[in-house]
């Protein structure tokens, strides 16, 4: 297919290499930033009562979890999930502009996921069940719609339902932004996994609903849920078991047939849109049809490490911006970090019941007691040995002698420039500890699921970028996703055949210690006065 031809592509696979960037043309955006336009990265529903939820400032357990005891299901405790998961970590202030960051991250922190909780009724906040979309600035839920009993959910947790704003991420990255709203998912679902944790409880990402179902559900069929040109889409549907066990048998149809009452009209956004047929495209290609449930994968214990609490971790996570190009990352905290990306791993990864499709290319520049050089993870074996035999002829495969992990070799020597270069020549993925590339098993997945398949590719990207983020803030270094890349450039690097997609790149993200930019002001996410211990 000629990327460079304005008939939109009939496939997600056409979109995905219609999306490339590439060193001589970088994948179509917006001429310039349109500042007058830049949407709100606040959603709100005006006319929906808003319930105030509690701010804790008490401790929490050592990171990464989880609880050796389930926290009791109350306000308190729902609004330090939701502060942990989707709230404010902090306001910054520069040259007369202000910004929020999240504790969930977000490409370009622009944040096109919204969360919403259906849950049966709470002390303190509804005497009935309800459903609510969270208000991160104001740290409360919006009442969206009630039901007329007090129990519709069996077992003992909630629904979370994200949804995304493509528009959001249009206005700066243009058609590539579809890719970016799924990342941001998967950043999402790990945010809500490890909040989870903190408190005992367990994250199940429910692999059965449909899209239909998730947007019936949290009322996105509504014409009071968005405004034109910034409509919001389902994204994915967890269980939230609140005593740390599995998920029940949940009766969607039941759900959607009870009575409840909708309030509420959705805020506008932006003045002012850019259309993006390609992104409306993709996002009607791969809509999820209603599928078996998968079985969650052998979960694999969190290990006991001398760590802060995980809201202190949380809370301090970062998106660097510049690396110092010096510090080390130990031996020891780098196979951890790989062990957490494992299928199953907990905290993080055991909340994700897709088979694992994504191998790690590894730029290692400063681990101690490890040779610089490009190193891969294996995730998965049979994935591994069918890219070995797509891969360059002169790759060594050493094996790296690394607890509980395969890693390999593929060939020494320093790698800053290849890394640099891989990256839209950004000097941060040269300037780290490592960074690294997210290599899917592209065709075979799409083969096996769909063209929705290409959605859950990301989704497990993203969330193997939140686990290094946190275990990153946990060393005391810091993290950055990379949405920037040559994707074919690193297909080359590798010696995959040209024009194929049998295997391809989807994220990349570099780790290391970050120099702080001292003209930037950091202020609370919240008044001081509102937490209680």
């Amino acid at each position: 297919m000629n990327a460079y031809s304005d008939a939109l592509p009939s496939d997600i696979r056409g979109y995905h290499v219609r999306t490339k960037h590439k060193p001589d043309r970088y994948a179509l955006g917006p001429a310039f930033l349109d500042w007058t336009s830049q949407p709100s990265p606040f959603r709100r529903f005006e006319g929906a009562r808003l319930i105030t939820l509690p701010l804790c400032s008490g401790p929490t357990v050592p990171f990464p979890g989880p609880a050796c005891d389930p926290a009791p299901f109350d306000a308190a405790s729902l609004g330090l999930f939701l502060e942990l998961s989707f709230g404010l970590s902090a306001w910054k202030s520069a040259e007369g502009s202000i910004w929020a960051v999240r504790n969930n991250p977000s490409s370009g922190n622009l944040h096109p996921t919204e969360a919403y909780v259906l849950s049966n009724a709470l002390t303190g906040v509804c005497e009935t069940a309800a459903l609510y979309h969270y208000a991160p600035a104001e740290h409360g839920l919006e009442e969206r719609a009630r039901y007329e009993t007090a129990d519709v959910l069996p077992g003992c947790g909630f629904l979370l339902a994200l949804s995304a704003i493509p528009w959001r991420e249009c206005w700066k990255y243009g058609e590539r932004a579809f890719r970016y709203c799924q990342l941001d998912a998967g950043q999402a679902i790990g945010a809500a996994a490890q909040a989870s944790a903190g408190l005992g409880w367990r994250a199940h990402l429910l692999s059965a609903p449909s899209d239909d179902d998730v947007s019936a559900l949290i009322g996105l069929g509504r014409s009071d849920a968005f405004h034109r040109r910034e409509e919001e889409h389902p994204d994915v549907l967890l269980w939230i078991a609140t005593n740390g066990g599995q998920a029940p048998a949940i009766d969607l149809d039941a759900l959607l047939t009870a009575p409840r009452a909708f309030h509420g009209a959705a805020n506008r956004l932006s003045e002012d849109h850019d259309a993006w047929p390609l992104v409306d495209r993709a996002v009607r290609l791969c809509r999820k049809r209603k599928s078996a449930a998968l079985e969650a994968p052998p979960m694999l214990p969190a290990p006991l490490v001398d760590a802060p609490p995980v809201g202190e971790v949380v809370r301090r996570r970062r998106s660097a911006q510049r690396m110092d190009g010096a510090s080390k990352l130990s031996f020891e905290t780098f196979r951890l970090m790989l062990a957490a990306t494992l299928p199953g791993a907990e905290p993080l990864m055991s909340a994700f019941p897709f088979p694992p499709r994504l191998a790690l290319i590894f730029f290692i520049h400063r681990v101690e007691g490890l040779e610089p050089g490009l190193y891969l993870l294996e995730r998965d074996a049979e994935m591994t040995a069918r890219l070995r035999v797509a891969c360059r002829a002169d790759f060594e495969w050493a094996p790296v002698d690394v607890s509980g992990l395969r890693l390999f070799r593929l060939r020494g020597g320093a790698h800053e420039r290849e890394a640099t270069k891989a990256s839209c020549l950004q000097p941060i993925a040269g300037k780290g500890c490592f960074a690294v590339g997210m290599v899917a098993d592209f065709d075979s997945t799409l083969a096996e699921g769909g063209a929705f398949a290409y959605r859950r590719l990301h989704w497990e990207a993203g969330l193997i970028g939140q686990v290094f983020y946190l275990w990153a803030t946990a060393a005391g270094l810091a993290g950055t996703g990379i949405g920037c890349f040559f994707d074919d450039e690193v297909h080359a690097m590798l010696g995959l055949a040209p024009g194929e997609t049998h295997f391809q790149d989807v994220y990349h993200f570099t780790l290391g210690a970050a120099v702080e930019d001292a003209r930037i002001l950091t202020l609370p996410p919240y008044p001081e006065e509102r937490r209680r211990g």
